[in-house]
């Protein structure tokens, strides 16, 4: 935070006091945006928005919110859902015209889907695995003994959770007479089908897999992925878990990376050339600046629950301002994870191409980064390098969440 908390920044001697009304509480958690660098430069739209600031949907079994482009309409790719299951609570049986990805934060749980094919699926997921659901693929989750909480992400900016293909809803708005010759039962055993959507609603526990009775065939392509099977690449600062289709055949429309950035580490400066970056923050703080071309540049301060958007091939870099490993997820609306690392195309450009640019020396072009690291050091370069402390971290992602 600046001197005093207020709107004064000492590098160029600008700004004064904000004399009020305001929310220090708010200024404190924005320390960039109430003293943006002296790099910032023009006006660049909100890329920031938190789940704390979303409306909760409390419901019997538990709570939903949402942050889509109604939030946040800096995106155009995506939308997310944060959502909770009491212990045995059911997210009921629906489809949608979107893609699901989906990634448990909490507890546990069981899904269950079937494809155009007949085949169907159940697995058991905890803390730290994955799903993904194409559009229009029937599924449930179920909350095991821990309950859950869960980040959905959807593949349309405008996706609501509250406009879903829900079984209760459907039957409700069917005669009962259709739903009876459908089901080949009487209307008299069905008296009982809801008459409105249930959502989510309370439930029991159930038993292990091995129990359940599955007619039909299964599936042959998974649609989860266990992170504990997903090697992580290290880097220098931290690491970074690649989950897109060469890892996760299943998800054919949205990847993803889930990045441990070291306190005291950034993700480099890079951008993305095939989609819009959707984000996700689960753990620590984090400073994340956008270059946006024709000298457009803005900083924003980031927590756990925040969403940000990162225009598609705007430069960008993430650094971790805590005092904890910074965790949080970049997804795409794209099957294969891309980056492109201005380290990298530095280094395989001819050396006095790039010294006469940036109005230096070849030698000390050379001295420059030679490969992609996705995750640096921040640090004085006059300095010994940091060794990669990892706090007791594994390679297994579902150890940040257990």
């Amino acid at each position: 935070m600046t001197k005093q908390n207020e709107p004064i920044r000492e590098a160029d001697h600008t700004g004064w006091i904000d004399q009020g009304p305001r929310n220090e509480q708010r200024d404190r958690q924005n320390p960039n945006i109430l003293v943006p660098p002296v790099t910032d430069h023009g006006t660049v739209t909100n890329l920031r928005f938190s789940f704390s600031d979303a409306h909760m949907r409390l419901e019997e079994g538990g709570w939903a919110r949402e942050v889509t482009n109604r939030e946040l309409p800096a995106s155009h790719d995506m939308a997310g859902v944060n959502m909770c299951l009491k212990p045995g609570a059911y997210r009921e049986l629906h489809w949608h015209k979107e893609a699901e990805w989906a990634i448990m934060l909490k507890g546990n749980a069981r899904v269950t889907a079937l494809n155009e094919n007949g085949e169907s699926f159940i697995d058991d997921l905890d803390a730290g695995d994955l799903w993904n659901f194409e559009a229009g693929i029937p599924h449930s989750i179920q909350a095991l003994d821990q309950g859950c909480e869960f980040l959905l992400v959807f593949s349309e900016p405008d996706f609501s959770e509250n406009n879903t293909f829900l079984l209760t809803d459907w039957l409700a708005h069917t005669p009962k007479d259709i739903v009876a010759a459908n089901f080949k039962l009487d209307e008299d055993t069905l008296a009982a089908l809801p008459t409105h959507e249930k959502y989510i609603f309370d439930g029991q526990v159930p038993g292990p897999i091995s129990q359940v009775s599955r007619p039909g065939k299964t599936m042959q392509e998974p649609v989860t992925l266990h992170m504990k099977d997903v090697p992580a690449k290290q880097f220098e600062a931290g690491k970074v878990w690649i989950v897109d289709q060469n890892v996760f055949p299943a998800a054919k429309t949205i990847s993803a990376a889930i990045v441990m950035v070291e306190p005291g580490g950034m993700r480099e400066l890079h951008w993305h050339p095939k989609a819009e970056e959707w984000d996700y923050f689960m753990q620590g703080q984090a400073k994340v600046g956008v270059f946006n071309s024709n000298s457009l540049a803005r900083t924003f301060d980031f927590q756990a629950g925040d969403v940000g958007v990162i225009p598609k091939e705007a430069g960008h870099y993430i650094q971790n301002i805590g005092d904890e490993p910074l965790i949080f997820i970049e997804l795409f609306k794209n099957p294969i994870y891309s980056d492109i690392s201005l380290n990298k195309w530095l280094a395989t450009t001819p050396a006095q191409i790039v010294a006469d640019h940036l109005n230096v020396s070849t030698a000390t072009v050379k001295q420059l980064p030679s490969e992609e690291a996705a995750v640096v050091w921040y640090d004085d370069p006059t300095t010994p390098k940091k060794s990669n402390q990892s706090n007791g971290h594994t390679d297994d992602a579902n150890s940040f969440f257990s």
